[in-house]
């Protein structure tokens, strides 16, 4: 038996195999919905036993079995699916650099067809790894997309990607460092100037300018001599991400304040193994991007959803904070 057979059973074995730690998966789902508009149970895995109503059966489960059982089927995209959870030890995921035991969801084409793959990859480096993943032919289409989208949930829940079955897709989690925050509340330039300067006493206005509607459009800059610039930048837009469409739209707002980090050299973005002088930067700029969203966050309130166009609550952010990877306020 193959070590992908060890993980899950054989006729999954040549599909896109996704890992993330046990008890993610139950938010997979909604981490679906905010890629694609097709995103539904054909068959829902094994539940867990239903709760009893009723104050006298508080804590109390009943006895009947679950509806479903085994593997569930989870459509993602109009033509591929995810089969699972299924279940693997520490020891089996220890080289994914997951902690503890995990979920294997391998994901493919639910009609049991070969996804067409296109060209060999011009460059080979890419901050995701895809086009070193898939050397021979790049995947096309939905199927790319649903690579992305695997890669992009492994980055936020700490977990891996077997691409085919074979190639080993790791994201660093630490990589994630933009925030969106949607908010019914304008919050002035001047006002998230003054934000701005609480951790980069040089920030300044770079733009400033009045939109069609009467509304207001701004960009703000806090360099560091060291580790780059925080760039904040204010709009009101008709369109939210697919994240959002789950909420009420009274949680959020049409006022987005994007808050990014451009370091002194941007094509390390787009790399698999930056330097390292380029992830210590990173490690300090997110933090204190991360301090600058919680200012703006206590101020507008509203939702945030992280560079992988996913939600991201505000524990989520404030773990970004911790460690002490950053001071209180950037050297200037």
């Amino acid at each position: 038996m193959s070590f992908v057979q060890a993980l899950v059973p054989a006729e999954h074995a040549s599909k896109h195999l996704l890992a993330v730690p046990e008890g993610a998966s139950a938010s997979l789902p909604q981490l679906a919905g905010a890629w694609f508009a097709d995103v539904g149970w054909m068959r829902e895995p094994a539940s867990a036993p239903r709760k009893m109503a009723g104050a006298r059966f508080r804590g109390m489960q009943a006895a009947t079995p679950s509806e479903a059982s085994g593997p569930g089927r989870l459509q993602v995209g109009t033509e591929h699916c995810a089969d699972g959870p299924f279940t693997v030890s520490a020891e089996q995921v220890a080289h994914f650099g997951i902690t503890g035991p995990a979920q294997v969801w391998p994901l493919g084409r639910g009609d049991g067809l070969v996804d067409v793959r296109g060209a060999r990859a011009s460059a080979y480096d890419d901050r995701d790894g895809i086009a070193r993943a898939f050397a021979s032919g790049l995947p096309q289409g939905e199927e790319l997309r649903v690579v992305q989208w695997t890669v992009a949930v492994a980055r936020k829940l700490g977990g891996a990607v077997l691409a085919d079955g074979r190639h080993l897709l790791r994201p660093d989690p630490s990589g994630a460092v933009d925030l969106s925050l949607y908010s019914a509340h304008p919050v002035p330039a001047a006002d998230m100037l003054a934000m701005m300067r609480s951790l980069v006493g040089t920030a300044h206005v770079e733009l400033e300018e009045t939109t069609p509607d009467g509304g207001t459009r701004y960009q703000l800059v806090g360099a560091t001599p060291y580790d780059g610039a925080i760039v904040v930048q204010s709009e009101r837009v008709e369109r939210v991400p697919r994240a959002l469409v789950a909420l009420e739209w009274r949680e959020y707002g049409p006022f987005a304040y994007h808050l990014g980090w451009r370091p002194h050299e941007p094509y390390e973005l787009q790399v698999e193994e930056p330097s390292g002088v380029h992830v210590i930067a990173r490690a300090r700029m997110r933090a204190m991007l991360a301090r600058l969203a919680l200012l703006l966050h206590s101020r507008a309130q509203g939702v945030f959803v992280d560079d992988g166009a996913f939600l991201a609550t505000v524990a989520e952010v404030e773990r970004r904070t911790d460690g002490g990877v950053a001071p209180a306020r950037a050297w200037v």
